[in-house]
């Protein structure tokens, strides 16, 4: 379940923001852009460009956000970092400040601070709501069968850990950017990820509060 980026990335955002921070698991549209794939990522250069265009000041310096409304972008998959900076940019992705930041990267350097992010350790998280916890297990792990919801950990592995280039990585991040992302794809704010929106739609406040609670604690 996703949620990851917005600010780069509020995640982006920042988080994803689910820091964003969920990868849309359909096959992509023939006129929808790819992530740019170029034959190396220069991650020194990722780091320098992630420093320089300040997006260290939302999301610190090694990609762990200490604010609990940025997305955590440490250890992300690197593919899913750049399809959200390329869909902020293109507007997909609603945010006027990752717009901005995304506007001043070219495609080279969204790779480049993508898999900069990804090679930096995520610093674990941990649940906090001692009240939600077996629902926020049971709704990742096992869904919400008369819903139709699926669990979370079919897609994002049962330990957060996501799938590289498919499913973002959600261990660990911060339990009040994930449960933003997840009302923003219930509420249609956010909009660039089909099976996220569906999966959201039928998840009440109590439960996203649940869900997103947990997922902090999974490492």
């Amino acid at each position: 379940m996703k949620l990851f980026v917005p600010l780069l990335l509020a995640a982006l955002g920042g988080l994803a923001s689910i820091s964003s921070f969920a990868a849309d698991p359909m096959p992509m549209a023939a006129t929808e852009k790819a992530p740019v794939r170029s034959a190396k990522a220069d991650i020194a250069n990722g780091e320098v460009v992630f420093n320089g265009k300040s997006c260290a000041a939302c999301h610190n310096a090694d990609g762990n956000s200490a604010i609990p409304a940025n997305p955590k972008l440490a250890q992300q998959h690197p593919e899913y970092l750049v399809k959200q900076l390329q869909e902020f940019k293109s507007g997909k992705r609603k945010s006027p400040v990752m717009a901005g930041m995304a506007a001043m990267l070219s495609d080279q350097e969204m790779r480049d601070v993508a898999w900069f992010l990804g090679s930096k350790p995520v610093k674990p998280g941990f649940a906090k709501e001692k009240d939600l916890v077996a629902l926020g297990e049971r709704i990742y792990r096992g869904g919400i069968g008369d819903r139709n919801v699926p669990a979370c950990a079919g897609c994002h592995s049962p330990n957060g850990a996501g799938i590289p280039s498919q499913y973002p990585r959600l261990g660990g991040q911060h339990a009040e950017y994930t449960a933003a992302q997840l009302t923003s794809f219930r509420d249609g704010t956010r909009l660039n990820s089909v099976p996220m929106s569906g999966v959201a739609a039928k998840l009440n406040d109590r439960e996203i509060k649940a869900v997103s609670d947990y997922i902090a604690g999974l490492r």
